[in-house]
């Protein structure tokens, strides 16, 4: 029954048109979003409607939170299930956001900044400094939102273990078997995992399926040629291939905003 409201809701929405201001910002602030044919980025705008109509966004440390805001968060977060389906953010329940460029958690003195952070009972934090240093840089494998939101992807496959809820059920001996050889030679500072993935991985395997998401779609060409096998479970669970997209050398940067 709720799966029918959530449903009909969605088409309510869907047949609002796109607002011009969110085109704008799009254009503007996301520029892999530039890079996408006409019915990727038809997808990704109703993807984004449906999004930010349904997750709250909060404002922390006085913040307010604009519809730039929202739709630059919406667009990092649809991206990665463009090709699957948004009931992968169904357990999302919100998503607050700080100015600062770096957080600080209050119950993790000494352990250093962070720049976001996924929680198990459904709640994203990010640094929105962060998320448009990530966005604006598309080819350098650093992506905070695209980081925090993977792994919303990995809780919807029931905890932060570093699987996804996979295609099929097939799919899931090929996925442990890749990861964990990939995530045990990045741990032992292996050459060309680190080429490749950053270090951070190595914390654990959440980190590692989050890392080597954000690679997957900033540094595909570099992945592909140096951990083939990583980059073709990832290609078959996200359901597309992201070289076929123009490569960083063709992506304008943004300009001052």
């Amino acid at each position: 029954m709720f799966g029918w409201w959530r449903r009909r809701r969605r088409r309510r929405i869907l047949e609002q048109p796109f607002p011009a201001a969110w085109e704008e910002v799009l254009q503007r602030k996301v520029p892999f979003y530039r890079t996408l044919r006409e019915e990727q980025a038809a997808r990704l705008r109703g993807f984004v409607q449906v999004f930010v109509a349904e997750k709250p966004f909060f404002g922390a440390a006085g913040l307010e939170v604009t519809d730039e805001m929202r739709v630059v968060i919406a667009a990092a977060a649809v991206r990665l299930v463009l090709h699957l389906d948004l009931s992968l953010y169904d357990d999302l329940r919100e998503i607050v956001v700080y100015p600062y460029e770096v957080l600080r958690h209050p119950k993790r003195e000494g352990q250093g900044a962070f720049l976001g952070e996924a929680h198990s009972f459904g709640t994203v934090v990010l640094s929105w400094p962060a998320v448009q240093a990530g966005l604006a840089d598309p080819c350098d494998g650093y992506d905070t939102a695209t980081h925090e939101f993977a792994h919303v992807l990995d809780r919807a496959g029931g905890g932060f273990s570093g699987t996804p809820p996979l295609r099929a059920r097939e799919h899931y001996r090929a996925w442990a078997e890749v990861m964990a050889r990939r995530f045990a030679r990045l741990r032992g500072g292996s050459w060309p995992e680190r080429h490749v993935l950053r270090a951070y991985g190595a914390k654990n395997e959440a980190e590692f399926f989050a890392v080597a998401t954000e690679a997957f779609f900033e540094r595909p060409e570099r992945m592909q040629q140096a951990t083939p096998d990583l980059y073709e479970e990832l290609r078959r669970f996200f359901g597309f291939d992201p070289q076929q997209d123009p490569s960083c050398d063709h992506l304008e940067r943004p300009g001052p905003s």
